[in-house]
């Protein structure tokens, strides 16, 4: 231990077995995720020095304050508080405690929660080596999302993955590439081969020449990309959905132009310059700054309604596609969802609804928000995997005709 640490309680030994036990807890923390260093682990020790031992809940918020610094790392912090520091008496016996037993811990996980995988990973990282000694094949990914006979890890939802394979997975999701797809517009350039005669770049050509014969030209239309719109859900429902989507989002903004990134829960915020950025460490950082509603409540109607009064002429124009990803719970019961929806419907090309909820097999659309939604989408759609996501790519990469009856279109395809 460094010699400028605080004089902690001890039994005796440098630094104390409470040191001890809080830079353990904070290795826990970063196997499981958090970006926890060293200058971190002694702005612990020196808080807890500053606030004292008399109360567990300050004890609780003074190693928060230092180790979160992102809304979608309480939850995992929470869980490892409880279970790491399981004694309720700790405080008062916090001398005598050994190093917390890493084994047999699957039980306490705090309010009969169910433990996070990487968290239960990060606090037995022995069995994590065994695991990996008895499974010896690797699995492989390159450019073009080509998987291992076995394809687990692409067929595995988000929710279940654990922190290696979250990693592999957004190495995976960075290697996307959004095909273009261009569509026609109204106007006409010269084309060698062309669909129609252009008369009077052909009456020039007739006039300039004056060989004795008209050379024909043609023209056929321009193409373009049309802009790609995201309404991305970060209630607290979605959020471990929200970020992985969060580095597809990124990856698709540094791909190509005119993509247009919100974040809504209670709120609507505009994240797209903040997904500009191309290291996606400082972009998700930013984005984490801006959003103040993370991990909260959801609110659809309002949200949509913000949207289309203040920022639907901005970006929807020229045929844009509209990508809305939500579970479409509504802590609003769904109050002006429909109108809303039906406006955002008439103002673009094609609307694609991404639901995480639609994995699960005998899916209903009961809920009042997605009744509401269902009738004024074009593709309905989940996202909860890789190879949803691949999906996503190949469809984004062609035109498709609409449908005036998303409530119809599922049942037909319930059926």
């Amino acid at each position: 231990m460094d010699a400028s640490l605080p004089d902690l309680p001890d039994d005796g030994t440098p630094g104390g077995r409470l040191g001890e036990n809080i830079m353990h807890f904070a290795r826990v923390l970063r196997r499981a995720g958090l970006p926890i260093g060293p200058g971190q682990v002694l702005q612990a020790l020196h808080s807890v020095h500053a606030v004292g031992l008399d109360n567990r809940l300050d004890f609780y918020w003074t190693l928060h304050a230092v180790f979160v610094n992102r809304r979608d790392q309480r939850e995992i912090f929470d869980q490892a508080f409880h279970i790491f520091w399981r004694n309720p008496d700790i405080l008062g016996r916090m001398m005598s405690l050994m190093l917390p037993e890493m084994g047999a811990m699957q039980d306490n996980s705090p309010k009969g929660e169910e433990m996070s995988r990487r968290l239960a990973e990060a606090l037995n990282p022995s069995n994590n080596k065994a695991k990996e000694q008895i499974e010896d094949e690797d699995i492989e990914l390159d450019a073009t999302l080509t998987w291992s006979a076995n394809e687990v890890l692409a067929q595995k939802d988000f929710e279940k993955m654990s922190s290696e394979e979250i990693a592999t997975a957004i190495r995976a999701i960075q290697q996307m590439r959004l095909p273009a797809m261009e569509v026609k517009t109204r106007r006409y350039r010269a084309a060698l081969n062309g669909a129609r005669i252009d008369m009077r770049r052909t009456l020039r050509a007739a006039l300039r020449g004056g060989q004795g014969y008209i050379p024909l030209m043609k023209r056929d239309r321009r193409v373009r990309r049309p802009p790609l719109v995201i309404l991305c859900d970060i209630s607290g429902s979605m959020e471990r959905y929200s970020r992985m989507l969060l580095h597809f989002l990124h990856a698709v903004t540094n791909d190509r132009d005119r993509v247009f990134t919100f974040l809504f829960g209670t709120r609507l915020t505009n994240v797209t310059r903040y997904l500009r950025y191309k290291d996606v460490d400082e972009a998700l950082a930013r984005c984490g700054d801006a959003v103040n509603d993370w991990s909260g409540g959801t609110r659809i109607g309002h949200s949509l309604h913000e949207f289309n009064q203040l920022w639907a002429r901005r970006v929807l124009t020229q045929g844009a596609v509209v990508l809305m990803i939500s579970d479409g719970l509504d802590r609003d019961e769904a109050a002006g969802l429909g109108g809303e929806m039906e406006r955002l419907h008439k103002s673009c090309r094609r609307l694609i609804w991404l639901n995480p909820l639609l994995r699960f097999e005998g899916f209903q659309p009961k809920s009042i928000g997605i009744r509401a939604i269902l009738p004024h989408v074009d593709e309905f759609r989940t996202i909860h995997n890789l190879d949803s996501m691949k999906d996503l790519v190949t469809a984004l990469s062609f035109e498709a005709p609409r449908r005036l009856d998303g409530m119809r279109m599922f049942k037909d395809e319930a059926a």
